[in-house]
């Protein structure tokens, strides 16, 4: 079993910076690849970027590439979101999520192993 926990969502203006974490807990972290997506108010929950279990390979939605980097520490069980140059349309719920296969977390937003409960980011103009 794993449970995921995400922190550092807040309210930032327009060009601003934040910095989300994920801590896992269980013993089957460091075999998942790990994967953040969000939710805007009236929208589907959609994909931003995802991470190999070793994080050799990373993928981003096009609408946050160059801007937010995702990354991964196996020794803290944690994997992070830096996000810069923030917009309004950055503005929703970011939910940390894990699963074997990061085809799965780049493709489809079901059938993922595990999902936090969320960090509200939100940027005003």
């Amino acid at each position: 079993q794993v449970q995921l926990v995400e922190s550092g969502g807040g309210l930032v203006q327009a060009g601003g910076s934040l910095r989300l974490s994920c801590t896992t807990s269980g013993r089957t972290f460091r075999s998942y690849a790990m994967g953040w997506f969000r939710q805007a108010p009236g929208k589907e929950r959609e994909f931003v970027a995802a991470i190999t279990w070793n994080g050799g390979t990373t993928a981003y939605a096009d609408s946050v590439k160059g801007r937010f980097t995702i990354s991964r520490d196996n020794a803290k069980n944690t994997v992070y979101l830096q996000m810069n140059s923030l917009k309004p349309e950055d503005t929703g719920v970011y939910y940390c999520a894990a699963d074997p296969s990061i085809v799965v977390l780049r493709t489809t937003t079901n059938g993922i192993d595990y999902w936090g409960k969320g960090t509200l980011v939100t940027v005003s103009p």
